[in-house]
């Protein structure tokens, strides 16, 4: 795989991260700000980076309304610029064969709007690596199944919970 130097800089500078954010620039990049945007944009359609909600100012990449989104270096970002993953021991579970349960992003919803503060968008964008759109249109989703959401505020931001049926 070919990488130009900006896009090399790029991701090692990400990997070096513990968050894996391409932001905050490094200063040693002198393309012109066009010339990074292309090679962002190359690396996301390439699969090296991802576009994902973030809550940490440095880290902001665009801003959509109230939402924050980060470019991230992804596995194979990191396996392009010759990073190997890490792989986590495998569990006694697992060595004996035993399924571990899957955790659908659905489930993750429900869990997250079923707590009693419910969640913000923010909140469901950044479990899920959904973008707001999708977020709210399967919050919408979920209205047209028959769940009761509640919709209040919590420190100024919007918050939905799920209404327990009485």
């Amino acid at each position: 795989m070919t990488l130009t130097d900006t896009q090399r800089i790029l991701l090692s500078q990400a990997a070096q991260r513990d968050s894996g954010s391409l932001h905050p620039l490094p200063a040693t990049i002198t393309a012109p700000p066009g010339g990074i945007a292309r090679s962002m944009s190359s690396l996301v359609k390439r699969g090296l980076v991802e576009e994902r909600g973030t809550t940490t100012p440095e880290s902001v990449w665009r801003i959509d309304g109230v939402a924050r989104f980060g470019m991230f270096i992804t596995a194979t970002g990191k396996g392009a610029i010759g990073i190997e993953q890490v792989v986590p021991p495998i569990s006694a579970n697992a060595a004996a064969g035993a399924a571990a349960p899957r955790q659908t992003k659905a489930a993750l919803v429900l869990a997250l709007l079923g707590r009693g503060e419910g969640a913000t968008l923010t909140e469901l964008v950044e479990a899920t690596g959904w973008l707001p759109h999708t977020t709210r249109a399967a919050l919408t989703g979920l209205r047209r199944n028959g769940r009761a959401l509640d919709k209040g505020k919590r420190d100024g931001v919007t918050c939905y919970r799920i209404v327990d049926a009485a």
